[in-house]
C-alpha cells in the first residue's frame, strides 16, 4: 500500500507519528503536514500567496532501520491541513491507495466536524476519491495514542489484505484509555454539538480586539448511537461520513413559500 499521513496539529505532533510507526506495518508511509498547529481551519485552502514545502529529517527509528516495515517520507508544508493533502495527493507524493488524517490530539465530534483541520484535510482526500480515514483521541491533556494507533494498524492491514471500497470517508474517534479500559467498538452516526463559542474582549476605541475560543461544552445526555455518546461511553467512534450537502426534506415547504416568487422575478412563467 502507499499512504498519504497528514494532520492538523503540525508535523512535530506526537501523534502524527504514532500513526506512521502503526501504518509504515501495512505500507509505504509518506507524511505530508503542516509546519505548525493549524487547529479549527476546518477545509480552508491558501489560494493568493504560494506554498512552500520542505522535506523533514526522520527520527532515526523511522529513517533506514533495516527492518521488514515499510518506508517513511516526510514533508512540512508552510499552509493548512487542506493544502498539505492537496499538494501530497496533485504534486508531492501522487496518487495514493489510503489517506489518513490525524491522530488528532482532542475529540472531532457531531457538527464540530465542520471546523475540524483534522476532518478539512481528510476531506481533499475523500473528493479525489481516495479512501480516507479522520482519526483523533478524546484528550488534549496527555493524550493516549496507542489505542488508536492499534486500530490504524489493524484497519490498514484489513485494507492491504483486501480491495478498499472505490471511497468510503471515517471520522474515527478513541478514548484517551488504554485498550483494557475501552468496553467496544461501535458505528454511529454524528451528534449535533458538543462545543459553543465564546467571545471575550479587551482593550477600548479603535484599540478594540475580540477572541473567539471553543470553550463551551454542551451539556445534556447526547443521543444514544452518535459519536458524542459512544465516546462519553469510553466506546470507540466510527461515523461513515459523506459531504453531499443536498437537502430534500423541506421540498414541500419550501415550493409553498416561494409561490408567485418566480413570476414576480422574471414576469413570466418558467
Amino acid at each position: 500500500m502507499k499512504i498519504l499521513l497528514t494532520n492538523d496539529d503540525g508535523i512535530e505532533a506526537p501523534g502524527l507519528w504514532a500513526a506512521a510507526r502503526a501504518l509504515r506495518l501495512a505500507g509505504e508511509v509518506f507524511v505530508v503536514a503542516p509546519d505548525r498547529e493549524q487547529s479549527g481551519v476546518g477545509a480552508s485552502l491558501t489560494l493568493h500567496s504560494s506554498v512552500r514545502v520542505n522535506p523533514v529529517l526522520l527520527d532515526p527509528s523511522l529513517d533506514g532501520d533495516g527492518s521488514a516495515l515499510y518506508p517513511v517520507t516526510a514533508y512540512s508544508v508552510e499552509g493548512t491541513p487542506g493544502d498539505s493533502c492537496i499538494l501530497g495527493l496533485e504534486s508531492v507524493v501522487g496518487g495514493v491507495d489510503l489517506v489518513v488524517s490525524g491522530i488528532n490530539a482532542g475529540s472531532n465530534l457531531g457538527w464540530d466536524v465542520v471546523v475540524s483541520g483534522t476532518v478539512g484535510a481528510a476531506i481533499q482526500g475523500y473528493v479525489r476519491g481516495y479512501p480516507t480515514i479522520a482519526i483523533s483521541v478524546g484528550a488534549v491533556t496527555n493524550p493516549q495514542f496507542e489505542g488508536a494507533a492499534r486500530l490504524l494498524h489493524l484497519i490498514g492491514r484489513q485494507l492491504s489484505e483486501r480491495p478498499a471500497p472505490s471511497s468510503f470517508f471515517l471520522n474515527i474517534n478513541v478514548p484517551s484509555l488504554p485498550l483494557e479500559r475501552i468496553p467496544g467498538v461501535r458505528l454511529t452516526t454524528l451528534g449535533r454539538r458538543s462545543y459553543g463559542e465564546s467571545v471575550s474582549e479587551e482593550g477600548t476605541g479603535p484599540e478594540r480586539r475580540y477572541w473567539i475560543s471553543r470553550n463551551r461544552p454542551f451539556s445534556g445526555e447526547p443521543k444514544e448511537g452518535t459519536d458524542i455518546w459512544a465516546l462519553k461511553n469510553n466506546l470507540v467512534s466510527i461515523t461513515p461520513l459523506d459531504i453531499n450537502l443536498n437537502y430534500q426534506g423541506q421540498m414541500t415547504e419550501l415550493e409553498s413559500l416561494l409561490a408567485g416568487v418566480p413570476f414576480q422575478l422574471l414576469g413570466h412563467r418558467d
